[in-house]
């Protein structure tokens, strides 16, 4: 895998989970970009996919110790990594 493939994943009706969160942190080490398809059976109301992409990247920065941006297109999260937290 390069740097530059975009990776995409898909949250469905278990929704955002431990797990999930694993697997985006794994999937960072080695990526700048993340697409995140909300599915139908997860949700379709906007104000609750703005809480899910603050949540995520809330979660994110929390164990990462860097900085997360989101942004909403549609149904589809673009979450990007950005500068690291200065202590």
């Amino acid at each position: 895998m390069t740097h530059s493939e975009i990776i995409t994943f898909q949250i469905g009706k278990q929704g955002f989970t431990q797990g999930t969160t694993e697997l985006l942190k794994k999937t960072f080490k080695n990526h700048d970009l993340i697409k995140i398809s909300v599915l139908k059976s997860c949700t379709r109301d906007r104000q609750e996919i703005k809480t899910l992409s603050e949540k995520i990247c809330a979660e994110l920065q929390k164990s990462e110790g860097r900085e997360f941006g989101c942004k909403i297109i549609g149904f589809t999260l673009n979450i990007r990594k950005l500068k690291k937290i200065k202590k």
